[in-house]
């Protein structure tokens, strides 16, 4: 018979060494695994109930260690930390690499035109509206109108934010016309973290001792929680934001990837090239739609 898994494992802590980077990287993958938002209500109420009972000192029988860490990432990827409350699905972490990818992607090719800018500003600041409040950190609660009116700032914000440097990159090179969503998502951010968050900022967040015991609520926290979160923010959408614009500035002045590309005309068939040379003695190059 298999012993009981013992109740002194520390799941406040993550599963991997976080000093070395194979143990981060264990942990974030592990924590924005996209299959998580994909978990059934039953899946999550019982990873729930195996964490509740474990930190209470009852261990479900059979339950194994592995069973129990992974209980532990699809607990933390659905629930909040200090509220308990189920998070709202596109706001968890799990779902930020679906939805970054088709918001990220969006605003890079739709990015020329007024109401495209205007609309995937605003959806993108939407979601992020969402992220910021879902993973607000503190449990006091906040008010339909304060929630309602942090949004409006910070959605307004941020497309007014879009539109005025989309303005601006018309009188210049191409190329900085594609860093406006960049831009955008970097200014935007400055505005709609501390907007959805201001409460946390006029009332504090809580603070623990090392053991987790609640000592109080910090104003000083929450203004470096933030300022940490909105600098993260930046960093994590640059790779896919920043890079992308020199890159296909690049390649579309290459040929295959322009869609009207050209040809010698002593690359034609032979027949075809005395018909040019025929009718059109001084035509050199022909021209023609690859396709997409």
């Amino acid at each position: 018979m298999a012993a009981e898994l013992s109740t002194s494992i520390n799941i406040k802590e993550p599963r991997w060494d976080q000093s070395t980077f194979i143990g981060r990287a264990k942990h974030f993958f592990t924590v924005t695994d996209p299959r998580n938002v994909l978990l059934t209500n039953e899946q999550l109420a019982n990873a729930h109930k195996i964490i509740t009972d474990y930190r209470e000192g009852i261990v479900s029988p059979g339950l194994t260690e592995d069973e129990l860490w992974r209980a532990k990432y699809v607990f933390d990827s659905a629930f909040h930390p200090d509220t308990g409350e189920k998070m709202i699905l596109i706001g968890r972490m799990s779902a930020q690499v679906p939805m970054n990818m088709t918001i990220t992607g969006c605003m890079m090719t739709f990015y020329k035109t007024t109401p495209a800018v205007l609309f995937w500003q605003w959806i993108n600041q939407s979601f992020n509206a969402i992220v910021n409040y879902t993973n607000r950190s503190g449990d006091a609660p906040i008010t339909v109108s304060q929630l309602g009116t942090a949004y409006v700032s910070a959605t307004t914000g941020a497309v007014v934010t879009a539109l005025g440097l989309n303005a601006l990159t018309k009188h210049v090179s191409p190329l900085f016309g594609r860093f406006v969503p960049f831009a955008a998502v970097a200014a935007a951010n400055c505005i709609n973290i501390p907007l959805m968050r201001q409460r946390e900022l006029q009332h504090g967040i809580p603070i623990t001792d090392e053991n987790d015991n609640r000592l109080g609520e910090s104003t000083k926290a929450a203004q470096q929680a933030i300022s940490q979160v909105v600098v993260s923010r930046i960093l994590m959408a640059s790779p896919g934001m920043a890079i992308p614009p020199f890159l296909m500035n690049h390649l579309e002045k290459k040929a295959f990837l322009k869609v009207g590309i050209s040809m010698s005309v002593s690359r034609l068939e032979p027949e075809l090239q005395e018909k040019i040379r025929a009718s059109h003695p001084g035509v050199e190059r022909v021209y023609f739609n690859k396709g997409l």
